[in-house]
């Protein structure tokens, strides 16, 4: 069978019974269309033809490029599951992807901001939302639950009003592969998430509503995103956080919001949502919570993942020994 018929049936297959995100099947979307493309270029455009030299070529092709390992890892990774799911399926009678090779990915450490750090950056998020500006107000507690919950920026996005259990303080999320877990948040978080769904959301909505009917433009971030709905229709206004169009408020606002408030943190690395989720967890581990707790926290399908914020923890033992210790 044609490798693009099969590609799309692939796709469907990753996207609708596997529950792979959007964003996954966009990146297996990407890395597989470009095998295809040079399988053509060898005139192979029969699965049958997707062989183990044939595999290592692409890859080779790659590293000639100058792509980087993790590139390259994840391009290997992407032909491995299309290869197993030819073969489940009948179409190959092996399967060329389980010999194939990569070189490994280089782990960096994630960025961790110390507690003072994130505390002062909470601290000036409230003296903000204190005016009572419900967009305001709605930042301070995307950021306390962020950090108090180590959500993904996906999984804040996605909240729903029935997700939050506010007598309870647990928000159940629906996290990669979609898988369920319950987490709980503070009370700090707590506070700034009942003073925004009691005042602020409404207002949002309100005044989302009130321009609706006189056809005026929103007015808020610039550039932020949501996607627009009638304030009237119920269903569409399940969204916990929203937009200035009263629309569920989208990733990049997260992400511009985050890296506004990092750029006054002293710090390297990524500056965006996933920054708050690395800190709570090294915060955790820090301060004595069990590793598998934390794997359970943070909805890590293997305890390896989660290992790393041991090495940053490590890590961080090791520079404050390096400047305090006399004799270091």
């Amino acid at each position: 069978m044609n490798l693009d018929v099969l590609l799309d049936d692939y796709l469907s297959h990753v996207a609708v019974e596997r529950g792979y995100s959007p964003h996954t099947v966009a990146a297996y979307r990407s890395d597989l269309v470009e095998l295809i493309a040079f399988a053509e270029v060898r005139s192979s455009t029969e699965a049958t033809t997707l062989d183990l030299p044939l595999l290592r070529d692409w890859l080779f092709s790659a590293t000639e490029r100058g792509l980087a390992r993790s590139s390259i890892a994840r391009r290997a990774a992407s032909a491995r599951g299309f290869t197993a799911w030819l073969t489940r399926r009948g179409t190959l009678e092996a399967d060329p992807g389980v010999r194939l090779k990569a070189p490994r990915a280089q782990r960096t450490l994630p960025r961790v901001v110390t507690e003072r750090a994130v505390a002062d950056a909470l601290a000036g998020l409230a003296g903000r939302a204190a005016t009572g500006e419900p967009v305001e107000v709605r930042d301070a507690a995307i950021v306390e639950l962020l950090y108090a919950s180590a959500l993904r920026v996906s999984e804040l996005v996605g909240l729903d009003l029935d997700d939050v259990d506010r007598r309870r303080r647990i928000v159940r999320v629906l996290g990669k592969g979609s898988k369920e877990r319950m987490v709980p948040y503070g009370a700090p978080a707590a506070r700034a998430l009942d003073r925004y769904l009691d005042a602020a959301r409404p207002a949002m909505l309100a005044a989302a509503a009130a321009r609706a009917a006189d056809g005026i433009a929103p007015s808020g971030r610039t550039g932020e995103t949501s996607r627009a709905v009638e304030p009237a229709d119920a269903a569409a206004t399940r969204a916990v956080f929203l937009g200035v169009k009263g629309g569920r408020l989208g990733v990049r606002s997260v992400y511009r919001l985050v890296a506004a408030l990092l750029s006054e943190i002293p710090g390297t690395g990524p500056s965006g949502p996933h920054a708050f989720r690395h800190s709570a967890a090294t915060h955790l581990l820090d301060g004595g919570a069990d590793l598998r707790a934390v794997q359970e926290f943070l909805g890590h399908a293997s305890l390896g993942t989660t290992q790393i914020y041991t090495h940053v923890s490590s890590e961080r033992l090791k520079q404050s020994y390096r400047t305090a210790h006399p004799r270091a």
